[in-house]
């Protein structure tokens, strides 16, 4: 959701006509948040317009000269959609048939005559590979405004570990806490540092626990971390571990799949094959064990994740670089009066 927001931003700012359609509940809430003008209130003075609807409906998008789906939810609205709502593209952040909605209905919007973004080289192959499906990669960049090194003092035991916690058993928590028991028998000063939306409904053994930290705090505590532990087992690229990394904390992996853009084993992370328990479990013992090993890794992965990829050169549609796509001649760019439009269906 981030990046679906911030990229509405940074092209409202350009001078672009940026109106995002959501979906809500009734039409009388959606009436009533539109009368309120509700909009994201983490994200200060947010300039794209907001259009709240009861349900998506192809017939009632407003007019524009690009319209983009940010979801398969909303895929089957944005290829329905008339003529007049211009060039339709489909912002693919996750291989969602994988964990959300019933596969061969999210796999159906894959197929749909939708020009396809992707965040990362592995959705690229899998559009490819599985549907036939050409598409442009964009990765998501890191706000470097929000995620930077920051100097923080530890009070705990050292090295400390970073882990994401979420209930999906695809984010591997289990495999995470897992890889740390066993690496506290090389390692017994190894300090677990959980956070997340919600705190655990069971109990995980974490030293300490971090519950909806908000935006501005998360730079403190990536950056008073050592490493960033990230067992899931797949990704559609992964913002936490980047954000880590360019807070200056080294990271340990699975071969996730979108990882893959920024997670190179031995040369800016540490990385184990998929829900390879034993090995993620390896490459966190030598990270914590490692002094050097742990400096040189968080140093490279940081310089790499906060120069490869830019917020600036995504929004300007520029593809000297090949992780950036640049929108055909049917997609316009912003006139001298400011009146381009950019509809974006989330």
């Amino acid at each position: 959701m981030r990046a679906i927001l911030t990229y509405a931003d940074r092209l409202a700012a350009r001078g672009h006509d940026v109106t995002l359609v959501v979906p809500t509940r009734g039409r009388v809430r959606a009436t009533w948040r539109n009368l309120r003008g509700a909009g994201p209130d983490w994200v200060a003075s947010f300039r794209p317009r907001i259009r709240w609807v009861p349900r998506w409906d192809a017939d009632a998008l407003p007019d524009a000269d690009v319209t983009l789906a940010t979801a398969w939810q909303s895929a089957a609205a944005v290829a329905g959609a008339p003529a007049r709502c211009g060039a339709k593209f489909y912002l693919v952040q996750h291989y969602e048939s994988l964990y959300h909605g019933a596969p061969d209905v999210v796999d159906a919007t894959y197929r749909l005559p939708l020009r396809k973004i992707v965040i990362s080289t592995w959705l690229a192959e899998i559009m490819r590979e599985r549907f036939g499906a050409t598409s442009d990669v964009l990765v998501t960049p890191v706000d470097r405004a929000l995620f930077h090194r920051v100097d923080v003092a530890a009070r705990t035991s050292r090295p400390r570990v970073l882990m994401l916690h979420h209930e999906y058993a695809w984010k591997g928590v289990a495999d995470g806490v897992e890889a740390v028991t066993r690496a506290r028998a090389r390692v017994p000063g190894l300090h677990l540092v959980g956070f997340g939306v919600k705190p655990p409904r069971e109990r995980v053994p974490y030293d300490e626990f971090h519950a909806n930290p908000p935006q501005q705090a998360l730079a403190s505590l990536y950056s008073g971390c050592d490493i960033y532990l990230c067992p899931s087992w797949d990704e559609g690229l992964g913002m936490p571990p980047m954000e880590a990394m360019a807070c200056g904390a080294a990271l340990v992996t699975y071969d996730n799949g979108g990882s893959r853009d920024y997670a190179r084993d031995g040369e800016t992370a540490l990385v184990a094959r998929r829900r390879d328990v034993d090995a993620l479990a390896q490459r966190l013992t030598s990270m914590a064990s490692d002094d050097a090993l742990r400096a040189r890794l968080a140093a490279a992965g940081q310089g790499y994740v906060t120069t490869a990829f830019d917020w600036d050169r995504s929004v300007e549609f520029n593809k000297d670089n090949e992780n950036l796509m640049r929108l055909d001649a049917s997609a316009k760019r912003p006139r001298d009066d400011g009146s381009s439009k950019v509809k974006r269906a989330c």
